[in-house]
């Protein structure tokens, strides 16, 4: 569906005039990301049916305290994972652009700021001290081999909840590296998208690229950020993208995936935030008892995709 211009433009100017109010631009409506949390368990930029996409697994693992590991069959297996794909998606009218800070290397982290593009083909702040609005987020660099470079904290998380509300599996992923890391399947039907020339091709072309300072832990300054058209995916191999279901009980469950959840990062809507699957875990003898080898593991299905909904099941 397109999105009007005027349908954010008030929008925009509020808030350009809640963070610039001091500013000759403060009448320039600014442009506003919109996050997207695609289907769970797709490939990023998958534009078919959900309940067609295949980016996800059941893995058994012997060693619980891995981040990954190798994939094992029964009876050597002491925990059992459920891997997924996971992709954010911005589909709003200005670019999703942070940048984060700290003054010297004595500190582990660095504090964010989030940049607004100033109206349609406007400028972009292109450092921290020009960056608009303060938020809540941090970086910190992951020194995993699968990663070893600067991840903002706490942009996305996952669980597996009950059908009334109760969350039974909580995330263990820390943080994500943030990029143009594939275009839209639906990029035509957005209002904005970068291309020719101007400030937001520019810069997607520099978040196309993105590694988040790879292999420079003693950075002061990094960049994250996803462009209008684009998305970030995090696929169901990396470290940590994963649900412990071992001792989860034979039922049907929602598995949730939550971007900015704590609504740090201003957007023009939240509504589409949390995208979720009504998954099947049937285990033919039981889930295993503490400690236990897993005889025989459970069968797995994806019953229903509810994009755009924090519930399926």
């Amino acid at each position: 569906m397109k999105r009007k211009y005027s349908a954010v433009a008030g929008v925009a100017l509020a808030l350009a005039c809640t963070v610039s109010a001091s500013r000759a631009e403060a009448t320039t409506p600014l442009m506003l990301p919109d996050l997207r949390q695609a289907p769970i368990g797709c490939e990023g930029g998958y534009g078919g049916p959900p309940a067609t996409c295949e980016a996800w697994d059941v893995c058994m693992v012997e060693d619980p305290s891995g981040p990954s590991g190798h994939c094992v069959t029964a009876p050597t297996a002491h925990a059992v994972r459920l891997r997924f794909t996971s992709s954010e998606e911005n589909v709003g009218d200005g670019p999703l652009l942070l940048f984060a800070h700290r003054d010297d290397t004595g500190s582990p982290t660095m504090t964010v700021r989030q940049a607004l593009q100033s109206g349609v083909d406007g400028p972009i702040p292109d450092g921290y001290g020009a960056a608009q609005r303060g938020t809540a987020a941090f970086t910190y660099y992951e020194p995993a081999k699968m990663h070893e470079h600067w991840h903002v904290m706490g942009f996305e998380h996952f669980a597996l909840r009950t059908t009334g509300g109760e969350t039974l599996v909580a995330d263990r992923k820390n943080g994500f590296c943030l990029g143009d890391r594939f275009p839209l399947a639906d990029a035509d039907n957005l209002q904005y998208v970068p291309g020719g020339n101007g400030p937001a091709s520019d810069l997607a072309a520099k978040l196309r690229e993105n590694m988040c300072q790879h292999h420079q832990p003693s950075a002061l300054d990094v960049m994250e950020g996803i462009s209008v058209g684009a998305g970030d995916d995090y696929k169901y191999t990396v470290d940590f993208q994963w649900l412990d279901i071992t001792h989860v009980p034979s039922g049907v469950y929602d598995l949730v995936n939550t971007v900015n959840a704590d609504r740090t990062l201003i957007e023009k809507n939240y509504d589409n935030n949390s995208s979720s699957v009504a998954v099947s875990i049937q285990w033919p003898a039981g889930p295993p008892a503490a400690g236990a080898p897993i005889t025989e593991g459970p069968k797995v299905r994806f019953v229903r995709s509810c994009p755009g909904k924090p519930s399926c099941a």
